[in-house]
């Protein structure tokens, strides 16, 4: 084989790796719910405030290691915290808040990209359902798109562990 034809060949299989990775969805949604036994107005305060997110953050369970600092008013849009821990570093800033029905927030991280998380709430008879989910968007990046396919595998036992979390604190209070 010539220098030539093992360039060519090698080019063609960055080609077709390329053509695979841009077929790939540009955005994952990751979403977990739960019914929690406890009505809207106990829940939303906890999560339209980032020191009531760290009463249920999952994060804080699994890395003991994990800084929080807070910014930013007490609770609503503009309430945010900022994380490093071995899961990575970046904030957390709400960007939307519907009172007993709806949380929507930005996640920042750097060059990770900057994926939005929202929380709703929805009466089920003596409780709430509350769902959690999280949109992020790789735009043409083929990596990220890649990385798409693994968020819920990555993401879902951690949101599932916060809504446990959740319940919890809410059962307690």
């Amino acid at each position: 084989m010539t220098l030539t034809t093992i360039a060519l060949l090698v080019a063609g299989i960055i080609a077709v790796l390329l053509l695979v990775c841009y077929a790939l969805p540009s955005a994952t949604t990751v979403t977990r719910s739960a019914v929690i036994n406890a009505n809207a107005d106990t829940i939303y305060p906890l999560i339209a405030s980032s020191q009531g997110f760290q009463r249920f953050n999952p994060y804080c369970d699994a890395d003991p290691e994990l800084t929080i600092e807070l910014f930013g008013p007490e609770n609503g849009v503009g309430s945010g915290f900022a994380f490093n821990g071995k899961e990575g570093k970046g904030t957390q800033t709400i960007i939307e808040a519907e009172q007993n029905s709806q949380v929507t927030m930005q996640i920042d991280l750097g060059a990770m990209g900057k994926p939005i998380q929202t929380f709703r709430l929805e009466d089920q008879g003596d409780g709430t359902r509350v769902t959690w989910s999280t949109r992020a968007d790789f735009g043409i990046n083929p990596v990220g798109r890649v990385f798409g396919l693994f968020l819920d595998k990555m993401l879902g036992k951690t949101y599932e562990r916060g809504l446990v979390n959740l319940a919890n604190v809410v059962a307690v209070s």
